[in-house]
């Protein structure tokens, strides 16, 4: 089930639970506690000093308190209101974390990295029905974005924007070309792959002027196994050396570091702009590696 429509369950639910308590309940209790502070005085005064409670003062208060204090049930709803509140906002809003899945984006980000996600930079969508309210900054050629997988929306993946709407991008005999251009690349050591236990390729990709690091291994094909039907196929040319794509208006196509071992665009097709969730930018934990913390290309 989707985070997001549980967390805004949970506003809803415990939102009328704090006004309606604020409203209604809390009176009820201060009324309760005024009249049950009163007859505790008027008790006080008729028996008189010498057989009045030692503690009166804490007698009282706490007779105060526990007719003030909230049942159960409001403990367990109102209470938690802001708190749900805040990190409701700031998911839909700000930052959303996320945890890497899989090994489609090695070097760049590994398994078991926790990573933020900006929310506002490519603008602000409604929670749950995604309507963008604000226009926010373009998608950039180079930045790590996270989507919805459009083969099933509930799927969150991450991937590289390799191409921006109208942009001709080919992919062949393992080296990106786009609009005609080919895409310089700097030979790195080997890397090893922990997920696959085997040494890759590696190269510094320099993505008209952004640069990362990207893995290909020697033993796979250049041409794609597998692709599927996806809106826009017409648009692809698959051959023996890989695929030729325009991206049309309005999508993105999107590509894994990792590239012989990614599921992207090549396979499934382009990514809509409703579909976008926001650009990670931060890795903020990975339990087996503390040094991987901080920013990335």
């Amino acid at each position: 089930m989707d985070f997001a429509l549980i967390l805004f369950v949970l506003v809803i639910l415990t939102g009328i639970a704090w006004v309606a308590d604020k409203l209604v309940f809390l009176p009820h209790r201060r009324r309760a506690a005024d009249a049950a502070v009163a007859d505790f005085d008027q008790q006080q005064a008729r028996i008189g000093e010498r057989f009045a409670d030692e503690n009166a003062p804490q007698t009282r208060a706490r007779l105060r308190d526990e007719k003030l204090r909230q049942p159960w049930w409001l403990e367990y709803t109102a209470s938690f209101f802001p708190v749900i509140l805040i990190v409701f906002l700031v998911r839909s809003f700000v930052v959303e974390p996320f945890k890497i899945p899989s090994g489609s984006m090695v070097p760049t980000l590994v398994v078991g990295d926790f990573i933020l996600v900006n929310k506002f930079e490519y603008g602000l969508r409604l929670p749950i029905i995604n309507t963008k309210i604000t226009a926010g900054s373009p998608l950039k050629r180079g930045d790590v974005v996270v989507f919805r997988y459009p083969k099933d929306e509930s799927v969150d993946y991450i991937k590289r924007v390799i191409g921006l709407p109208g942009d001709t991008i080919a992919y062949e005999n393992k080296h990106l070309t786009i609009n005609g251009q080919p895409i310089a690349e700097t030979p790195m050591p080997d890397y090893f792959d922990e997920e696959r236990i085997g040494y890759a390729k590696q190269f510094e990709e320099h993505l008209l002027g952004r640069d990362h690091g990207i893995l290909n291994n020697p033993a796979v094909p250049p041409f794609v196994i597998g692709a599927e039907d996806y809106p826009f196929r017409d648009n692809c040319s698959y051959n023996s050396e890989g695929v030729v794509c325009k991206v049309p208006a309005g999508h993105y196509f999107m590509m894994g570091d990792n590239r012989d071992n990614s599921a992207d665009s090549r396979y499934w097709g382009f990514v809509p702009d409703a579909n976008v969730v926001g650009r990670a930018f931060f890795v903020w934990m990975n339990f087996s590696n503390l040094k991987r913390i901080g920013t990335f290309n």
